[in-house]
């Protein structure tokens, strides 16, 4: 079953648009990238300028402003003033805030959590319902699916290809890169190719899901870049939030907002077929018990291991 693409031809107000702008960002060229990084540093600038003083300011011309509003589906400059004006009046907090930052534990700590609230938050609004909707229908009667991703990315790959064969789903993946390209030369219509990447650009990756696609399977991803060639190969692209928390270098940014997006598809999968997912735990959980360890009691004793039960108590006759 070939699912189409989703696509953005007008600007869905449930999107937020700084996500998406910083999303966009690293595949933007010059004269766009200019603009969009000036709408991220200091959209209340924006708000309040013209748009010959903004192109003066941007370094471009003001046709390059108008291509630019109408690159993200609004109908031109007024209208994405408006939907920034908007978006500034909801009561959450910004990445690009240049305040200073307080030190110590406690105050890293409710900043990194802070942090990964906002950007699972703005991670909700650049996902309309409908792109977990067709990913899901996808998952649920593919023959196979296979994953495909590397570094620091692939431990979320691995973790989703877990999770789907614990609850019955055909999924596969492998670790090296050139049986990765040969999973994908073996793939055919009626299986998924989902492929997981931050950058989007990652050769490998972005190689492996056009070989799935070439081969007339559904394809799917995982990105942190809108607009990237991973994006733009998948049929169905589901984009996470650029994390807001800085660390030492970018290779370490968070991968949490993967994770929930991953969550999400398990959740609805799940939900339609939970019969079907219930049975496979429950015999996975048989087995799983067997190689636990088991737990002391309060003299040190070992704790007789209880038995995962399968079946309701019956019922006592009055």
């Amino acid at each position: 079953m070939k699912t189409g693409r989703i696509k953005h031809r007008t600007h869905d107000p449930q999107v937020a648009l700084m996500p998406l702008l910083q999303g966009k960002l690293p595949t933007l060229k010059r004269a766009q990238r200019r603009i969009a990084e000036g709408v991220v540093g200091d959209p209340e600038q924006f708000i309040s300028h013209s748009i010959s003083e903004l192109a003066t300011a941007y370094g471009v011309s003001a046709g390059s402003i108008v291509i630019f509003c109408k690159s993200l589906g609004l109908k031109g400059f007024p209208a994405l003033k408006i939907a920034l004006a908007r978006e500034l009046s909801e009561p959450v907090l910004l990445s690009g805030e240049k305040n200073h930052q307080p030190t110590g534990l406690p105050a890293i700590l409710q900043r990194v959590f802070e942090r990964h609230v906002e950007s699972l938050h703005q991670t909700q609004k650049l996902n309309p319902p409908q792109s977990f909707e067709a990913a899901v229908k996808s998952l649920l009667k593919s023959r196979r699916i296979v994953l495909f991703s590397i570094g620091l990315s692939f431990p979320i790959a691995y973790s989703l290809y877990a999770r789907l064969r614990f609850i019955g789903l055909p999924a596969f993946i492998e670790f090296d890169t050139h049986l990765q390209i040969a999973a994908a030369a073996e793939i055919h219509r009626g299986d998924v190719g989902f492929a997981v990447s931050v950058s989007g650009n990652t050769r490998e990756t972005v190689e492996c899901l056009r070989m799935a696609k070439e081969r007339d399977a559904t394809t799917l991803c995982i990105t942190n870049s809108i607009g990237s060639p991973l994006a733009q190969t998948a049929d169905i692209p589901l984009y996470a939030a650029p994390s807001a928390v800085k660390y030492f270098q970018a290779p370490l940014a968070s991968r949490v907002t993967q994770l929930a997006l991953a969550d999400v598809l398990l959740a609805m999968i799940g939900q339609r077929r939970k019969r079907q997912a219930l049975s496979h735990i429950q015999r996975a959980e048989e087995f799983l018990l067997k190689h636990r360890m088991p737990s002391s009691g309060a003299n040190g004793a070992p704790r007789q291991r209880q038995r995962f039960r399968t079946t309701k108590p019956a019922k006592r006759s009055s």
